[in-house]
């Protein structure tokens, strides 16, 4: 396993994220206005960098990684911070940001774990 975080809160905008097919997490340290927009989650730990070809699973839904943008690795590990776009798409838009392929999240709930291996 790469990656492995419980989310502990969710941000008041969280929702409206997931209904343009995105989800941003951060690790508990985020700031504020960070946190709002956002899935906090208690883990700080990237053992490895993610791929295209990786799975990610968010709570009991699974996804390929098809993007991975040119800064996600770096935040992730040192932030706990990427941008996972549910968007069937070899090309990352921003690059904090993870492609995933895969149904759409339509929910998002404290304690859901993130897994990435």
């Amino acid at each position: 396993m790469k990656f492995s975080g419980k989310i502990v809160k969710l941000g008041d905008m969280v929702e409206e994220f997931i209904k343009e097919r995105m989800i941003i997490i951060f690790n508990e340290d985020a700031p504020d206005e960070l946190a709002e927009i956002s899935a906090i989650h208690n883990s700080n730990i990237l053992k490895e960098d993610v791929k295209v070809g990786d799975t990610v699973l968010i709570g009991n839904l699974k996804y390929e990684v098809v993007a991975v943008g040119d800064g996600a690795n770096k935040t992730l590990k040192e932030l706990g911070h990427c941008t996972f776009k549910f968007k069937d798409s070899n090309i990352a838009d921003l690059p904090g940001v993870i492609n995933l392929k895969g149904d759409d999240l339509k929910e998002l709930q404290i304690g859901y774990e993130i897994s990435i291996y």
